[in-house]
């Protein structure tokens, strides 16, 4: 069982994309494919099936279960969290409504009664619009926008393409 760790170990180190921008491009791709997948499979499933399969409602569940289900896969790893700088705090001592949520600079030993700060956790765009507007606003890199944009259009092709593949038959027939 210890040879068997140590493998993979070995092979995770390896085969690691180290290059963040990658890693968080990839994580966009993936989430969008999510996003597309589940989404447009449960409108194809409706159109194929005539309605007979589905309806109305079960769209919207869908479509909502699939931004869900994008953003927490892909903002897992694309997002820009800057650790313990962008934490709210609630003050040990003090409990004034005044005090309460304060951005400070928390130690690590205070990472457990910290919260995170919505400002400051930026990942699971799933779109090149999200994308654009966190590079508007200064809360991404500009970098990112073309590097994301292509990743999420790629992962919008190949969640389309998956879906044309299920229902190939229902398409043709």
């Amino acid at each position: 069982m210890g040879r068997q760790k140590e493998v993979l170990s070995v092979m995770g180190q390896r085969l690691r994309i180290r290059n963040k921008l990658i890693r968080q491009a990839l994580a966009e791709c993936l989430g969008t494919l999510v996003l597309v997948l589940f989404g447009c499979g449960s409108v194809a499933q409706i159109v194929l099936s005539r309605g007979s399969h589905g309806a109305f409602l079960t769209v919207n569940l869908a479509f909502g279960f699939a931004v869900t289900l994008g953003i927490l896969i892909a903002g897992q790893i694309s997002g820009s969290r800057q650790s313990d700088r962008c934490r709210l705090s609630r003050p040990h001592n003090v409990d004034t409504p005044a005090c309460v949520g304060k951005a400070v600079f928390s130690s690590p030993s205070y990472a457990q009664a910290d919260t995170l700060n919505p400002k400051c956790f930026t990942g699971g765009h799933l779109n090149p619009a999200v994308t654009f507007a966190m590079c508007f606003m200064a809360r991404e890199p500009w970098i990112k926008l073309p590097v994301y944009a292509l990743a999420q259009t790629l992962g919008a092709f190949l969640g389309a393409g998956i879906v044309f593949g299920l229902y190939y038959d229902g398409y043709i027939g």
